[in-house]
């Protein structure tokens, strides 16, 4: 059993089950897309990455079309797919009260991208294992988050000897924000803006998942007041300590410590970034 944990001196905050998200909206349902600044498709630009599924955002006519062939079917279809719309352009898929009015209906709506990223930054270094459409389907993928770095590993299927692999790794200042999105099916998306100005939208495996990432990924980290120290803690001298939310649910359990000679390391080490302040926001293109 190898089990990732962290170095002697790192405190592990989180450790939760994401993926890349997945479209809600009618336009978008079940789909994803993978984008530059200017809405181009990067999916073939990056590094390392199978092939993986292609989609195409319904439009109005490519949904009143694409079914029903006999005559009276088609008429039925297209009154059905009118009301759809309505929803859809107001933000809905069958449940209004459950999906509410979207956030940003460029990106929620119109279109899905999971990772908005220009030639050279963070985001476009993030592993292909984060998508459920490349994966084998029994895979998964797990972010860590502790107070030195941010860290995805892969999740070998074997339930009698579970195995962890560096697969991306970043240290946490390269974070800039961490936020949820409430635009989706249940509760489970949120996104990570990187100092650079790339981002992704990404899906923990249930609304926990999420609740205990995005807090995680706060910077600066939350601190222990030295009055709330135990008096064993306080007679010692430690410094305050990293508050840390209780661990997400994990196929397994994942110890909080551990020496050296058990912890694993990437082999491409840490990912360098291009500082910017200010994120990166899309232009006027063609969606593919």
């Amino acid at each position: 059993m190898t089990i990732w944990q962290p170095d002697a001196n790192e405190t592990l905050i989180a450790r939760s089950a994401v993926n890349f998200a997945t479209g809600a909206a009618i336009p978008v349902a079940d789909m994803r897309w993978f984008r530059d600044t200017e809405r181009r498709d990067i999916q073939d630009d990056l590094p390392g990455w199978p092939e993986g599924p292609r989609f195409t955002a319904r439009g109005k006519n490519d949904r009143r079309l694409r079914k029903g062939g006999k005559f009276g079917a088609g008429l039925l279809l297209v009154a059905t797919l009118g009301v759809l719309e309505s929803l859809a352009g107001s933000g809905s898929t069958g449940s209004a009260a459950r999906l509410g009015t979207p956030e940003d209906p460029a990106d929620e709506v119109e279109d899905f991208p999971v990772m908005c990223a220009a030639p050279g930054t963070l985001a476009r270094t993030l592993p292909w294992q984060l998508d459920p459409g490349r994966r084998p389907e029994a895979d998964r993928t797990h972010m860590v988050v502790t107070d030195r770095r941010v860290l995805v590993l892969g999740l070998q299927d074997n339930e009698d000897d579970p195995a962890d692999q560096i697969l991306w790794e970043t240290a946490r200042s390269s974070i800039a924000a961490a936020a949820r999105k409430d635009f989706c099916r249940y509760g489970t998306d949120f996104t990570i803006t990187f100092t650079d100005g790339s981002w992704c939208r990404l899906a923990g495996w249930n609304s926990n998942c999420r609740n205990n990432v995005t807090p995680a990924l706060e910077n600066p980290l939350p601190l222990t007041a030295p009055e709330d120290l135990t008096p064993g803690r306080r007679s010692e001298g430690h410094p305050p300590r990293v508050t840390s939310p209780p661990v997400a649910h994990s196929q397994y359990s994942v110890p909080a410590t551990a020496s050296n000679s058990s912890t694993m390391r990437s082999a491409s080490g840490s990912t360098g970034v291009e500082k910017s302040s200010r994120s990166q926001r899309f232009d006027a293109g063609t969606l593919t």
